[in-house]
């Protein structure tokens, strides 16, 4: 620190300091009346504080409530991420603010109150959990872009305790003799070949219901998945979940003659109404299959026939446990369903595996060699 004389007669203490943004030499000073030993220790701390505050990259808007900054989040999403992941955000943004206030100051905020009031409904613990989840991704990305300095206390926040969410691994899928009674119950030829389908490959149903028939490729006995439908915006169709999630399925024989039947149906359908249908999988119309009307029929034939309701996922988790009981190396399985790393399908293959080994002490244990 340094003092510089002013003709005023007042004393200008200066200081210099690295600007953190550019690299570059910076001064500050603060102007007293007298120059003595009280008035260096003054400026020293003055210029200590402007140094501190010049430093710290402010924070775009001290005073943001939650609504706006809510605004700002979906506007980001939607140069991000698909439409139908912004359409999901901002139903439950707007809940979450609505519950919150949307007129309370971020930066006021306190595990306290975000917990007292997510918490305090009569819904799911499913669906507080995911509010949670939401919530802190949704402070994540505001402290990341310099909306909010301090998050440390979204750690409180704990999720609440959901029974229902630990369920029985052996209702995540279906045995063998469960899908075919499933399957054999089904009614409406379109959901059975569909359920059909995809227990045989494991797709997902976006994925599915994006297919066109030049994905199914008979001459290479492939199914080539690059694209997956949307289920909430029927004509959002986008690249599939992952990387990995782009890949060729080979068709086993019973797949290639499940797609054979298909292929057929789609040409009588074809000639009688005279549609140029593009979809492997589509409505009267050649339009895109409903998921929703899918999801219906399967769940309520699961519950009339296995007396458990079940998920387009626990199809693919079945085909998981078909691979796994025919032998199939666990990272074979994973490439087959274009997973990176899935917690499920590990936990799936170990189960059905462990279970194989179990069948195998038993049988050997039954047998007398020499008797």
């Amino acid at each position: 620190m340094w003092v510089e004389p002013l003709d005023n007669g007042k004393f200008k203490f200066c200081e210099r300091y690295k600007d953190p943004l550019t690299g570059k030499t910076k001064k500050v000073s603060v102007t007293l009346l007298k120059d003595n030993k009280m008035t260096r220790k003054d400026a020293a701390a003055i210029l200590a504080e402007k140094i501190a505050a010049a430093s710290t990259p402010a924070l775009k808007h001290e005073n943001i409530t939650l609504g706006e900054l809510a605004d700002l989040y979906i506007e980001y999403q939607a140069k991000t991420v698909t439409k139908g992941t912004v359409k999901r955000n901002r139903s439950t943004l707007n809940t979450i603010c609505k519950m919150l206030n949307p007129a309370a100051i971020v930066s006021n905020l306190t595990a306290g109150y975000v917990a007292n009031n997510l918490y305090s409904t009569r819904d799911k613990a499913s669906t507080k959990n995911e509010r949670l989840v939401r919530f802190k991704s949704f402070m994540h990305w505001a402290y990341d872009n310099d909306y909010i300095a301090d998050i440390r206390w979204i750690d409180k926040l704990k999720p609440v305790n959901d029974k229902e969410a630990k369920e029985k691994l052996e209702h995540k899928f279906l045995e063998r003799e469960e899908l075919n009674l499933l399957v054999n119950s089904m009614k409406v030829q379109r959901w059975k070949g569909l359920t059909q389908f995809m227990a045989l490959t494991g797709m997902r149903v976006g994925e599915v219901l994006a297919l066109t028939i030049v994905d199914v490729d008979f001459r290479n006995k492939k199914i080539h998945i690059n694209k997956t439908l949307d289920a909430q915006i029927k004509s959002d169709v986008h690249s599939p979940k992952t990387s990995c999630s782009n890949r060729d399925i080979d068709m086993q024989p019973e797949l290639e003659s499940l797609c054979q039947e298909i292929k057929k149906d789609l040409n009588a359908r074809r000639f009688k109404t005279g549609l140029r249908l593009r979809l492997f999988f589509c409505d009267e119309n050649g339009d895109y299959l409903n998921y929703y009307a899918f999801n219906k029929y399967l769940k309520k034939t699961s519950e009339d026939v296995l007396k458990r309701p079940i998920t387009t996922h626990v199809l693919r988790h079945t085909h998981v446990s078909l691979l796994a009981e025919a032998g199939v190396p666990l990272d074979t399985i994973t490439r087959r369903v274009g997973h990176e790393d899935s917690r499920i399908t590990k936990k799936i293959y170990l189960h059905v595996t462990e279970r194989m080994k179990e069948k195998d002490k038993e049988l050997v244990r039954s047998v007398n060699l020499l008797a």
